[in-house]
């Protein structure tokens, strides 16, 4: 069966001035910086096993309104992209990869050795700033930074500080936009395993926000963060850390991660300024890997917070590239979930108080989605709008669309001009924005006709096109983007 084009490698490296079809708003003058894998081979000839292990590449489109390229009538867009130098990328170009997230076997034992002393560096999932300094994030704590202009990779985010810390981490950090702090939290194995809570101010300055015990630690690529909480959703797929003292090569890092249904969802309520757990209800399982958005109402005793959900864990395993690249993607297809918890009179002092905490669930989309974004300016906040991939169900085929979701009236928008495939879409408010899809959404789609990766810019409102750039090559597939309003044209260059 021929290879779905999505998850070919790509070995270009580009930096040019691409001319705009459309019109960009004036005021769209930064950057999208988008993450992930670019290539999955290795010199000698074999192949990484999972897509999440595809060695990292970064994409930036920096917009520049009223600019020409090659004297072109229009405005123009500056991109460029360029693998991460990461130590994971350079053993591979030595042929000395010895796997990671889904490739490979290792001793466990050699595999947390490595996790303290040397994590794992292919941060392929999404890029981040960190006061001044721009870094690639993956699910170790591993933060590789890098030029947010050349995109050349200048090292690693070190901190030397009393900070607890963990041996995996979220992938995905949450901001919060009153006050700049981006929260974290990773994952120590030991006798008593702990999630850690962390919070880094705009100026770089940490502090340990509180910890939370578990026996067997869950597999967790987001949480969700409200002005008042850190909410961990601790689905049941579980490592047991005795794991770590077998003898013997054993299967991939994730592959030691165990379905256990029974065990239901534990949904933690973390107090950001105490630390204290006030709450923590279990709900029958499910499995997810990105929270979309939360929001707190009543005065911080009800939070809600939107979740992608999917049925079970089988989802990690059918992002195989075998699995992939033969059309094999049903299990990739979410719906996204609205969860309310009410904490009744649970405060950081007394835990439950009177009542212990309920939780409802209720459908928002069901008819397939996958990589839900809000506006930036809503997180944190209540939200009307959720943007994500379209997947069809049953689904064969990667997102044909991208979606625009009402959540107050379930009505959908979708767009699926300029491609074949479409990636995940990401939203930019309009600086003077007079409601909440004031803005433009931009998303990357793949056209296989002309084997060309197109950006375009849609109307929040109307989801409607404004503009789109023809890529000179095929990108593949990637995982996330952030917009950066600061990186503009004059220092991209």
């Amino acid at each position: 069966m021929e290879s779905h084009p999505g998850f070919h490698s790509l070995h270009e490296e580009t930096a040019t001035s691409l001319a705009v079809t459309g019109t960009l708003p004036e005021w769209l003058t930064g950057s999208l910086v988008r993450n992930g894998p670019g290539a999955f081979d290795i010199p000698s000839g074999s192949s990484v096993d999972h897509w999440f292990d595809g060695f990292a590449m970064l994409y930036r489109f920096t917009f520049d309104p009223g600019s020409r390229a090659g004297g072109a009538d229009g405005d123009t867009v500056h991109y460029r992209n360029r693998f991460l130098r990461t130590n994971a990328y350079e053993a591979a170009r030595r042929d000395d990869f010895e796997g990671g997230f889904a490739t490979g076997e290792t001793t466990l034992r050699s595999r947390l050795a490595a996790f303290l002393t040397d994590p794992y560096d292919n941060t392929n999932i999404i890029a981040e700033r960190f006061g001044d300094d721009y870094v690639a994030l993956t699910e170790s704590p591993r933060k590789v930074r890098f030029d947010p202009n050349t995109l050349e990779t200048v090292g690693h985010l070190e901190y030397d500080d009393e900070v607890p810390s963990g041996q995996l981490s979220c992938a995905h950090l949450k901001r919060d936009p009153a006050t700049g702090v981006l929260v974290n939290v990773e994952t120590r194995f030991g006798r008593t395993s702990k999630y850690h809570v962390t919070a880094t101010t705009p100026a770089g300055d940490r502090r340990h926000v509180g910890s939370v015990d578990t026996d067997r630690p869950a597999y967790m690529h987001s949480f969700a963060l409200t002005p008042r909480y850190v909410v961990l959703t601790e689905f049941p797929l579980r490592l047991d850390p005795r794991r770590f003292l077998k003898p013997g090569r054993q299967a991939p890092f994730i592959e030691q991660f165990e379905w256990e249904p029974d065990r239901g969802t534990r949904i933690v309520v973390v107090d950001r300024t105490t630390g204290a757990v006030i709450a923590e209800p279990v709900i029958d399982a499910t499995f997810g890997f990105h929270h979309i958005n939360a929001f707190e109402r009543s005065n911080g005793r009800e939070l809600v917070f939107d979740l992608e959900t999917v049925p079970d864990a089988t989802t990690i395993d059918s992002l195989y590239l075998e699995n992939l690249r033969a059309g094999e993607m049903g299990a990739i297809v979410g719906r996204i979930e609205r969860f309310t918890v009410d904490l009744g009179t649970a405060d950081s002092a007394s835990r439950y108080g009177v009542g212990e905490p309920t939780v409802a669930r209720e459908m928002l989309y069901g008819d397939g989605s996958a990589l839900p974004t809000v506006s930036p300016t809503c997180w944190c906040r209540p939200h009307r709008y959720v943007y994500a991939m379209g997947m069809d169900t049953p689904v064969t085929e990667w997102a044909r669309r991208i979606l625009k979701l009402d959540t107050d009236t379930g009505s959908t928008k979708t767009f699926d001009d300029g491609g074949d495939y479409f990636g995940e879409p990401i939203f930019v408010p309009a600086p003077d924005a007079e409601s909440e899809d004031d803005g433009v959404v931009l998303t990357v789609g793949l056209d296989t006709d002309v084997e060309r990766s197109r950006l375009l810019v849609l109307d929040g409102a109307t989801f409607e096109e404004r503009a789109r750039v023809t890529l000179p090559h095929a990108a593949p597939f990637d995982f996330h983007g952030r917009y950066f309003p600061e990186l503009r044209a004059a220092a991209s260059d």
